[in-house]
């Protein structure tokens, strides 16, 4: 053992303060971006419920929902990230590329499902190109837990064209399919924001 001489603690170097700089910020963005697509499916799962009292409800329960996660991630005082993103080289060009991938596959997936006069198809397949997308995500953001939402995601698109397959309406299935999605990402953006 070698004797130790008491020293003053480091200050942190410029590094360290622009990587948690990046961190804070990547994590709010990520919050921000969830949030948002998490009203949206919450929205058109609530299109397809019988009830329009119950539609109503979801809708009036997604914005608060999703306002809330955004300012968790947004306020001043936030506890630091328990840990530091560990981003792989060039992993901004890789999201960008993960992220015009994805639009291409939505887009595809709608042209797709509408030529082939099946629209019931639509929101599944969404869930399903989403879900995927989150698996490359996880690694180029080094944050774990979007593979949770990846495989949540891909679950959900897999019940929605079983529930299709077994005759359950598209509406139906839509509800299904959206408010689950809508759920899947409220708790991711919940868990960034909160957990980093």
């Amino acid at each position: 053992m070698t004797p130790t001489t008491p020293s003053t603690p480091s200050t942190p170097s410029a590094t360290d303060a622009e990587c948690a700089a990046l961190t804070r910020n990547l994590r709010r963005r990520g919050t921000l971006v969830l949030s948002v697509f998490a009203v949206i499916w919450a929205f058109a799962g609530a299109s397809g419920l019988a009830s329009s009292g119950a539609a109503l409800a979801v809708e009036i329960i997604a914005v608060p929902l999703t306002a809330v996660a955004i300012v968790l991630a947004y306020r001043k005082g936030a506890a630091p990230s328990p840990r530091m993103a560990s981003l792989p080289e060039n992993w901004a060009r890789a999201v960008g590329i993960v992220n015009i991938v994805e639009v291409a596959a939505v887009f595809a997936v709608i042209a797709a499902s509408n030529a082939a006069g099946r629209p019931e198809f639509i929101p599944p397949a969404i869930a399903l190109v989403v879900g995927l997308h989150f698996f490359p995500l996880a690694r180029f953001y080094d944050q774990w837990q979007y593979r949770g939402t990846a495989v949540m995601l891909s679950v959900l698109a897999a019940v929605g064209f079983v529930l299709i397959a077994a005759g359950l309406s598209s509406e139906s299935a839509r509800a299904v399919v959206g408010l689950g999605s809508a759920v899947t990402l409220w708790a991711s953006a919940y868990h960034v924001a909160v957990k980093g």
